[in-house]
Parts: C-alpha cells; sequence; structure tokens
C-alpha cells in the first residue's frame, strides 16, 4: 500500500503541472482573442506567442515528469537536437533572403516605383524588405517575391531615362518595304516615340513580318504607350488604303471582289481622351512608393552637399549649408506627410475590405 502511495505522490506534481499549463494557456488564448478580435493583422502575433509558450509548457511537464535525472536529461537534449535540426534546415532559405535583400540594397538595381521584369513576372516595385520585395501588376495585384528568386533569375528594369517601345505587324508581299518603313515611322512618331525605326523581321511564306520601335522617355505612360502605338499604327496603314490581313485570308472565306478590310471613317469624336490612364489604376501603390523613394534620395542628397561643405567656414559656405538645412527639413516634412497620407490610405483599403 506504501508503495502505491508513493507512486501517486510522484505524479502529483505532473498532474499538477499539467493543469497548470492547461490553464494557463486557455486563458492566454482566450484573452488575446478577446483583445485582437477587431485586428486582423494580429493573427500573426498570436500565433508566435501560442507557440512559444505551448513549447515552454512542453518542456514544464517534462521536467515534472517522475523519471531520473539522466532519462530526463536525455529528452530535453533529444529536443535540443531536433530544434536545432529545424532551424538548420529552414534557415539556409531564411539566411539566403537575407543575403539577398542585401545584395539588391547594396547594388542598387532596382529601387521601389521602377517598372522590372523578373521571369515572367512584370510591374512596378512597391516594397524592397529585408526578405521579399512587393510587386504590383498591370492588373493592379500585389505580388510578394522572395529576394532570393530576385537575384537568381534574369532581372530587367527599365530605365528611368526612358525604355524603346515595339510593335509588330504583317504586311503582304505588294506593299514596298520603303513605303511601309516611313509610314510605320510616322504612326510611331504620333504616338509620342522618338528616334523611331523600323526593323523587317520575316520574310514569311505569305507575309513580311515589321517591327516599328521608338524612344519612349515618359516611362510612367508604359502600358499606355504600347496601346497608343499599335492604335497609331492602324489609322496610318488604314489612311494609306494598306490592307493588315494575311493574302491567303481568301482562300478560306469568300468575299466580294474589290473587298477591303479597312473600317469606314467614323464621325464620332475619338473616346480615347476620356479613358482613365491605365497607369493611373494599376500602378497606385507603386506609385506612391515611387513618390517617397524620390524624397528619400533628394534627402541623400543634401547630406551629401552638407558633408561636402563640412570643412568650409566661409560666410558663403555657412548660409550655403543653412539653406541646405532648412532644405532638408522641408524634405523631411512632406516624407512625414506623404508617409501617413499613404498609411491613412492603405488603413481605408483594409477597413473597406
Amino acid at each position: 500500500m506504501d508503495r502505491i502511495f508513493e507512486l501517486a505522490a510522484s505524479f502529483v506534481p505532473l498532474l499538477g503541472t499539467l493543469v497548470a499549463v492547461a490553464l494557463v494557456l486557455a486563458a492566454i488564448n482566450w484573452t488575446l482573442k478577446r483583445r485582437w478580435k477587431d485586428n486582423p493583422d494580429a493573427q500573426f502575433r498570436f500565433q508566435l506567442i501560442m507557440l512559444a509558450l505551448t513549447f515552454s509548457g512542453v518542456l514544464a511537464i517534462i521536467l515534472a515528469l517522475p523519471i531520473s535525472d539522466q532519462t530526463r536529461g536525455q529528452l530535453l537534449s533529444l529536443i535540443g537536437i531536433l530544434l536545432s535540426a529545424a532551424i538548420a534546415l529552414s534557415s539556409t532559405t531564411f539566411i539566403g533572403n537575407i543575403m539577398a535583400g542585401i545584395m539588391l540594397k547594396v547594388v542598387r538595381s532596382a529601387r521601389p516605383g521602377d517598372f522590372i521584369t523578373v521571369a515572367s513576372l512584370t510591374g512596378r516595385i512597391t516594397e524592397m524588405d529585408l526578405l521579399h520585395t512587393e510587386i504590383q501588376t498591370e492588373f493592379r495585384d500585389l505580388v510578394t517575391v522572395p529576394n532570393l528568386f530576385m537575384v537568381t533569375q534574369p532581372l530587367q528594369v527599365v530605365r528611368a531615362s526612358g525604355s524603346i517601345i515595339t510593335a509588330e505587324v504583317s504586311l503582304g508581299y505588294d506593299v514596298s518595304h520603303s513605303n511601309a518603313t516611313d509610314i510605320l515611322c510616322n504612326a510611331a512618331a504620333k504616338a509620342g516615340l522618338k528616334d523611331s525605326f523600323v526593323h523587317v523581321r520575316e520574310l514569311g511564306d505569305f507575309s513580311v513580318l515589321y517591327r516599328v520601335a521608338g524612344l519612349l522617355e515618359d516611362i510612367q505612360s508604359l502600358i499606355s504607350a504600347r496601346s497608343r502605338l499599335r492604335a497609331a499604327m492602324l489609322d496610318a496603314l488604314h489612311d494609306a488604303d494598306i490592307e493588315i490581313v494575311s493574302p491567303n485570308f481568301m482562300n478560306t472565306r469568300a468575299l466580294q471582289e474589290g473587298k477591303a478590310f479597312i473600317p469606314a471613317p467614323s464621325r464620332k469624336p475619338a473616346r480615347a481622351a476620356a479613358q482613365p490612364a491605365a497607369e493611373d489604376l494599376a500602378f497606385d501603390k507603386a506609385e506612391d512608393a515611387a513618390s517617397l523613394e524620390k524624397i528619400r534620395v533628394q534627402i541623400q542628397q543634401v547630406d551629401e552637399q552638407l558633408a561636402a561643405l563640412g570643412g568650409e567656414e566661409s560666410e558663403s559656405s555657412a548660409a550655403e549649408e543653412s539653406a541646405l538645412q532648412a532644405k532638408k527639413a522641408h524634405l523631411l516634412e512632406l516624407l512625414k506627410s506623404a508617409d501617413d497620407e499613404i498609411k491613412a490610405k492603405e488603413s481605408a483599403e483594409k477597413q473597406g475590405e
């Protein structure tokens, strides 16, 4: 009987620890859920806290087990080995993303607001963090890309000074290539492109493939410029009575003699000007990020100018330094105001969802 009482007494600390751990976890779980029930962003913090507390509870239960110190030490060592192995296996990607993020910051090949293409993803950068980069696509979607993917894939960045816009069209062999070149170059000029040129890309069995290209200096209208170029090509070719149709079209569909596939001139005023710019709708967050980045660059330039004046003590340098300090203060106010406005907009969007 004494043996039974001794055995039962040895399990009392374990039962007490189990009850205490269960009650504490239940109380904290109820408290945090009640506190953060209206804050969906706190879900991640809630999970981390409960995971840490659960792990601590498991350690407390192991310490309360009625076993020898040697066996208890072996159990704790086993848990430590398993935890270390899990961290080691997962840290490869984690550390890789951190190193890739540092590389992107140091190389500065891309900044928030830039148009980029990485693999098959095209859009504008909205955020560049240590672990990931956020890209806003032309459909206004936000895509989170690990930094490790950014540095292991070819990264194409549209230069701020301008980008070459291209479009292709197939014309029949009955159209002189010199005539087609003049018409397409004029179309590119009407679309707002500079230094336009035309290349003959392919001599097909039934048609010739032309590529027209030109320099777009305002890269903020990159998507709209491509549409404008194709629309200008349509108008220019139709005005010149050139059909944009394959010569073997007659073999697949019976048509009236002399039928030309050119739309009749429209008497209605053009509605293109009334359409909203695609970039304003698609890249709203990227445009906000670009404006913040421009202010930060200006602040950095002012700091460099102040550093250059550090060793001078003349009256002119003192006046210039005072003007630069005032400019920096103004830029810092603009940065804070723009940042607060963006945060307010994001908060309103989340509440609207």
